[in-house]
C-alpha cells in the first residue's frame, strides 16, 4: 500500500513537473519583459532620471505632484478621453451596423465580409500615412473630390478643431473590421428558433433586434466595449504619425505624452509616473466596467 502511495506521489509530482516546463517559456517572457518592466516602471517613477545620465535621484512624491499641476498632462488626458468618447460608441455601432448586413442572405456576402476587414490586417501606421495624404489640403484625394463638388477645401489635420475628428474617423475606419467580426460571430450563435417565436408573436424586425438580438449579443457587447474602450485610452500611432499631438497639443493623448517625456525629453522619472497614472485609469475603467456587465448579466 504505502508503495502504491509513493507510486502515486510520484506520478503526480512529475506531472506537476511537467506542467510548470511547459509554461516555463512563456512565463520567463512574461516575467523579463512585462512584470520586470511595470515593477521597474514604478520604482522609477520615485527618481529623477535622465535616459542619458547613469544616476538617478531619489525625490519621492515629487513627480506625482508635479503630474497634479502639469497643465499639458491634464490637456492630454482631456484629449484622451475626447477620442475615447468620439471613437468608442460610433465605431461599436456602426461595427454593429456592418454586422447585421453581412449577416443577412445576400449575394456576395463574403467579399463584403473581406472587404470590411481588410484595414484590419494593414499596419495602423500605414494607414495613417495614406489618410495624411488624403486629407491634405493641397494634394489630397479627398480635397480634390471636395472642390469638384463645390466644397470648402479644408485643412482637416491642421486645424485645432478638426484634427482630433479626423484622428477619430480615421481609427474607426481602420478597427471597425475587428469588432463587426466579433459581432458577426455573436449574431452567429443566437439560435434562429428565438426569432421563430418572435414573429409567430407578430414581432416586426425592429422588435426582434431590440428583445432578441441585443439581448443575446450581450456578452458579446460586453467584451466589444472593454476592448474598445483599453485600445482607445492607449492610442498613439495614428497621433503620432497624423499630427504628432498638434496642433497647438490638440490631439496630444497621454501615451503620447509619456513617449514624448520618456524618448524626447530622456526624462523617464517622469514619464514613468505619467504612464502609472494611465494604468490607474484603464485599471479603473476596466474594473467599472467588468461591475456593470457582470450586474447586468
Amino acid at each position: 500500500m504505502q508503495l502504491l502511495n509513493k507510486i502515486k506521489n510520484s506520478y503526480k509530482l512529475r506531472r506537476k513537473l511537467m506542467a510548470y516546463l511547459f509554461i516555463l517559456p512563456s512565463l520567463t517572457i512574461f516575467i523579463l519583459f512585462i512584470l520586470y518592466p511595470i515593477v521597474y516602471s514604478f520604482i522609477m517613477s520615485f527618481y529623477d532620471w535622465n535616459i542619458l545620465s547613469t544616476e538617478a535621484s531619489y525625490i519621492g512624491l515629487d513627480n506625482y505632484n508635479n503630474m497634479s499641476n502639469d497643465s499639458r498632462f491634464w490637456n492630454a488626458l482631456k484629449n484622451t478621453f475626447y477620442f475615447s468618447f468620439g471613437f468608442v460608441p460610433i465605431g461599436i455601432i456602426i461595427s454593429l451596423i456592418l454586422a447585421l448586413f453581412v449577416n443577412r442572405k445576400i449575394k456576395g456576402k463574403n467579399i463584403f465580409r473581406t472587404i470590411y476587414f481588410l484595414p484590419v490586417i494593414a499596419p495602423m501606421s500605414i494607414i495613417a500615412i495614406i489618410w495624411t495624404f488624403l486629407l491634405n489640403p493641397d494634394i489630397g484625394m479627398i480635397s480634390y473630390y471636395f472642390s469638384l463638388i463645390g466644397l470648402e477645401n479644408t485643412a482637416w489635420l491642421r486645424d485645432p478643431d478638426l484634427a482630433m475628428p479626423a484622428v477619430i474617423m480615421v481609427s474607426i475606419w481602420k478597427e471597425m473590421g475587428f469588432n463587426m467580426v466579433v459581432f458577426l460571430a455573436g449574431l452567429q450563435s443566437i439560435d434562429e428558433s428565438y426569432y421563430e417565436a418572435a414573429r409567430i408573436d407578430g414581432a416586426t424586425k425592429w422588435e426582434q433586434f431590440f428583445y432578441v438580438t441585443l439581448p443575446l449579443l450581450k456578452s458579446t457587447t460586453a467584451f466589444v466595449v472593454i476592448m474598445t474602450v483599453i485600445k482607445s485610452l492607449q492610442v498613439f500611432d495614428q497621433v503620432y504619425v497624423m499630427t504628432g499631438g498638434g496642433p497647438l497639443f490638440s490631439t496630444e493623448t497621454l501615451v503620447q505624452y509619456i513617449y514624448k517625456l520618456g524618448f524626447v525629453n530622456f526624462n523617464m522619472g517622469y514619464g514613468s509616473t505619467v504612464a502609472y497614472a494611465l494604468f490607474i485609469l484603464l485599471l479603473f475603467v476596466t474594473v467599472i466596467q467588468l461591475r456593470y456587465f457582470k450586474g447586468e448579466e
